[in-house]
């Protein structure tokens, strides 16, 4: 497989510099594989910090910035970043008003960020956390133990992240950060496998008339295999497996995310057909985001996330934002 890369050893830090030299507005610590809003920390606020491994751009080092993350904390391709990376970028964020770690389901992640509060907290630093675990479609994966977690790390970032923008204690960021995981669900579907660079062939075998329902963001197994589907069957299987769980009583907010090498002429293409669905369902939306947001390499597919909204959540989605993968209203 050709990639655009030195060696497979320096991939991260290649990227962390590159996004160093991309973003001004932010701190990028190479060595020590720390992402930081330059300003922080911001006297008064609560600190969003959240990490995971590498391959998912923009999330999380492209969400860090005013209206998301003050902090982010990449690992090795696949592979969760390390305690010591956590506590350093809550030391680094911590104005005095607490750190709320933003943590996917992952069992890597989950261990590593549970040592990190600990030791956080031993620091003299109030922290509390909040699990992402909206992924529908298996219970148990090759990652982790219950739910994985997903697109909908994208609306806690943004949600929580207004929040704490405003000022909010960090109780109140943290129950919004927990409100919205629980109004979320998601679903994704591999077209094809993605190459990690260590391996530099496909994770998976999966045959060109064929296609992968249920994947999650590191190309594990989902609920089964079919022949190819059109857009329109695919967006009735992954909408009606997102409502089967979800059944929401109030508008959402719609993510149609690419996992990496699905270009916008699809997911455009693919969105048309997942709000007629929920058109179909009688289910309003409040917006929409399309795009490449939590991806997995270069993995074809897509995945849709719906998170019911209230009044108050939909002001903080749409409240400002200014990082390098996510920006309006600044």
């Amino acid at each position: 497989m050709k990639m655009l890369i030195n060696v497979a050893e320096s991939v991260v830090s290649d990227a962390l510099r590159g996004m160093a030299a991309a973003h001004p507005e932010l701190t990028v610590d190479v060595d020590n594989r720390v992402i930081l809003r330059r300003d922080a920390p911001v006297a008064g606020k609560v600190a969003l910090v959240s990490g995971g491994g590498s391959g998912h751009e923009p999330l999380h080092g492209g969400f860090v910035g005013p209206g998301m993350l003050s902090a982010a904390c990449p690992g090795e391709v696949f592979t969760s970043p390390v305690p010591d990376q956590m506590v350093r970028a809550a030391a680094a964020v911590d104005s005095g008003a607490g750190v709320l770690f933003i943590v996917k389901n992952y069992t890597g992640d989950v261990l590593n960020f549970d040592m990190a509060a600990e030791l956080a907290e031993d620091e003299g630093i109030q922290v509390a956390k909040v699990l992402v675990n909206d992924d529908v479609a298996v219970v148990d994966s090759l990652y982790t133990a219950g739910r994985r977690g997903t697109g909908a790390t994208l609306f806690v970032e943004k949600i929580a992240g207004a929040a704490a923008e405003e000022g909010q204690p960090l109780e109140r960021v943290e129950a919004l950060a927990r409100q919205v995981n629980e109004s979320a669900r998601s679903f994704g579907v591999a077209l094809g496998a993605c190459t990690t660079p260590a391996k530099g062939s496909p994770t998976f075998d999966l045959p060109s008339g064929e296609l992968e329902l249920g994947i999650g963001i590191h190309g594990e197994p989902g609920r089964e295999r079919r022949p190819m589907m059109t857009s329109g069957e695919i967006a009735d299987f992954a909408v009606d497996a997102v409502l089967a769980d979800l059944n929401p009583t109030s508008p959402v907010l719609v993510l149609v995310n690419g996992m990496g090498a699905t270009p916008l002429l699809e997911l455009y293409g693919f969105n048309a057909e997942v709000q007629r669905v929920l058109g179909e369902r009688g289910v309003p939306v409040a917006r929409t985001l399309v795009g490449n947001y939590v991806t997995s390499l270069d993995m074809a597919g897509a995945s849709v996330t719906l998170c019911q909204v209230d009044e108050e959540l939909l002001r903080l989605w749409d409240a400002p934002v200014s990082t390098a993968g996510l920006r309006w209203g600044m």
